[in-house]
């Protein structure tokens, strides 16, 4: 199943908080929850924290978690709801110039406790593109290999994931970004005391440079509000 991310920013005018709560409240409900081939969504609300990777800050306050079968994923993209729906939405609330797309095959690295509806967790996800020289493949064995063996240690981590941007996207040059990592923690100040702290100041950055182009790693700290799941319809 594909594991879809989409970030979005504001429209020119519109508070954060105003985003978030018409994104949550009134796009994910009454409109992208309705395409069909949706199987499990969820909207990633963006929370201010110190310590984020990247320069400069990525504007986006929410990301969007879509899964969905790759067989299904075009026709998604032809239904009345999504083309006279979701789509039409969009400018009533994001600035849909800024968005980011980047569909993934994921793979689970600590599982962590069951997914419920109602978790209070904090995550960090993370945006990042190989180093220059690194092939792809080798890229994404190590990032599931030695890297994740030093990221999964990091303290008060609950749960990780690292997912591989699909091939699909490298048929006609190069993807944005090779990989969405991402890392939850039971609150914002766990997840702060892990980011200040040496093991993932020094121990995580090196494990990260060996095979991450510096330059191109961001990331955005959120809480999750699942809109259909966590069990796939």
């Amino acid at each position: 199943m594909i594991h879809q991310f989409i970030l979005a920013a504001p429209k020119p005018g519109m508070t954060a908080q105003e985003f978030q709560d018409y994104w949550v409240n009134v796009h994910a409900v009454q409109y992208a929850a309705k395409i069909p081939q949706i199987r499990k969504y969820m909207v990633d609300t963006v929370v201010d924290i110190e310590g984020n990777l990247g320069t400069p800050a990525l504007p986006h306050q929410g990301i969007a978690e879509i899964w969905l079968r790759p067989e299904e994923q075009l026709e998604s993209l032809q239904t009345d709801e999504f083309l006279n729906g979701a789509r039409l939405d969009e400018p009533n609330w994001a600035a849909f110039w800024m968005t980011i797309v980047v569909d993934t095959n994921a793979h689970e690295i600590v599982p962590g406790p069951e997914l419920a509806k109602g978790q209070d967790w904090v995550k960090l996800t993370l945006l990042q593109k190989r180093r220059p020289g690194l092939e792809l493949e080798e890229y994404r064995k190590r990032s599931l290999g030695a890297y994740a063996d030093v990221v999964k240690e990091t303290p008060g981590l609950r749960r990780y994931l690292h997912a591989h941007t699909v091939d699909g996207a490298y048929t006609f040059g190069e993807s944005s970004f090779d990989s969405v990592e991402q890392l939850w923690f039971d609150d914002v100040e766990a997840l702060q005391q892990a980011l200040a702290s040496p093991y993932f100041t020094e121990q995580v950055k090196a494990a990260r440079d060996e095979i991450v182009d510096p330059k191109y790693v961001f990331s955005l700290a959120v809480k999750e509000n699942w809109i259909i799941g966590p069990e796939a319809r």
